[in-house]
């Protein structure tokens, strides 16, 4: 039998990229932090009803997408395909609504769902994550939306392009989706199949269609602006201004709906003209109605997630990331030095320093080898005599220069060391 493979639309994340990984979710963590936003961790799998109300049964992510299964106990469950309604049922379940005032939380890993796999989309992909509860204010929308480029900026991102519309309010929808129905209609053959079959279902996501004679028709197709009341075009004015006070370039896109209900008001991707068509990093928007919808108060939101697998892709073209190398690697030879060579490890781990321990058992001049192909500042060596002697040889790499020291020096002089190894770095 040949070695069984990932299944379809998975992929595995190898240690030589892993840096990458961390890298933002580091930088995430910091900027998120300083804005008083906390990590929340729900489950990777809900009841599937939760998707159903929270996302709409009309959309693709509920009808065609969605990994769903019937447990032990005749449950049906769905693994996530996004990560906002299960935030939202946390912080309806555990009560975080009635603690009042603004809750800011974010969240991070695996979402699924049955696509065609695609360069930086799998079914198993991975995002990063905001949610802000409690605040209808046009500030709230404009501060996830710097918080975003602020994350990608940092990260060494340029050529990015923000997309800005507003879907309005539940009664501006409706009479933008009448509209929608009324100019389509008389084409209705000529959309491709997907458009056909939202034409009744879900009008507004015909805008999004990739079909090439979908996009023509769109193009003369009524603008949701022109149905925006006047509460809706008055918030969606102040986003703008907003946006333009923090010097932050946007495009008005009226295409742009995003392809989940739960949306009102703001809508925004932030796409990256170095990722070719599937250019979006960043996607959001407001979400008004949804804690109402799951069950909850009545309290607006608004939150976006970035896509880790895209956004990695990126990271590869402009930068490479450090790869971690010890400070001392460990060679040792003999039963008893390589005894003393792993107490030795674990108690310069314990200081704080980073160690390599070869465990392989070779020859001294097989071990020295992968030493200097380890990148590590210095050397420490046990043979037979170091075992016998309680002593270590210590060698610096680069110079070459090797002394010995008693086994207990070594560990009087960690401070030390870590100076001498920063100045070797």
């Amino acid at each position: 039998m040949g070695i069984i493979q990932t299944a379809p639309g998975t992929r595995d994340v190898l240690p030589a990229e892993v840096g990458y990984w961390q890298y933002v979710e580091t930088v995430t963590k910091e900027i998120l932090g300083r804005a008083m936003y906390q990590e929340i961790r729900a489950p990777i799998f809900e009841q599937t009803s939760l998707f159903e109300r929270g996302i709409g049964e009309a959309t693709d992510v509920v009808g065609k997408e969605m990994y769903t299964f019937k447990d032990r106990g005749n449950r049906f469950l769905t693994l996530r395909p996004e990560g906002t309604a299960g935030v939202v049922r946390a912080f309806l379940q555990n009560n975080l609504c009635t603690i009042g005032g603004i809750q800011k939380l974010w969240y991070k890993g695996p979402m699924f769902r049955y696509e065609r796999p695609q360069a930086g989309r799998q079914r198993q992909f991975n995002q990063i994550g905001l949610e802000l509860f409690g605040s209808g204010e046009p500030r709230a929308d404009v501060e996830v939306i710097a918080l975003a480029t602020d994350i990608l900026k940092t990260l060494g991102l340029q050529n990015l392009k923000l997309d800005l519309n507003s879907v309005g309010n539940r009664n501006d929808r409706q009479n933008y989706r009448e509209a929608l129905i009324n100019y389509f209609l008389p084409y209705k053959d000529e959309l491709d199949s997907d458009s056909r079959d939202r034409l009744e279902r879900n009008p507004l996501r015909i805008l999004d269609s990739k079909n090439e004679r979908t996009k023509e028709i769109n193009q003369n197709a009524p603008n949701i602006i022109e149905y925006l009341g006047d509460e809706s075009r008055k918030h969606f004015d102040q986003v703008q201004q907003l946006l333009t006070d923090l010097n932050i370039n946007y495009l008005l896109n009226p295409c742009l709906v995003r392809g989940l209900d739960y949306y009102t008001h703001t809508a925004f991707e932030i796409q990256s003209e170095d990722l070719g068509a599937q250019a979006t990093v960043c996607g959001g928007g407001r979400y008004d109605n949804l804690v109402a919808e799951l069950g909850g108060p009545n309290i607006p939101a608004i939150g976006w997630a970035i896509g880790m697998e895209r956004l990695i892709i990126l990271l590869k073209k402009i930068k490479d990331i450090p790869s971690t190398s010890p400070d001392f690697y460990i060679v040792s030879k003999g039963k008893k030095s390589e005894g003393q060579a792993l107490i030795i490890a674990q108690k310069l781990r314990r200081e704080g320093l980073t160690i390599e321990l070869d465990l392989s058992g070779s020859a001294f001049g097989k071990q020295f080898k992968r030493a200097d192909r380890s990148g590590a500042i210095a050397c420490l060596i046990l043979g037979d005599i170091e075992a016998e002697t309680q002593t270590v040889q210590l060698k610096w790499l680069a110079s070459k220069k090797q002394i010995l020291l008693t086994q207990e020096k070594l560990m009087s002089q960690v401070g030390e060391l870590k100076e001498q190894l920063a100045r070797h770095v």
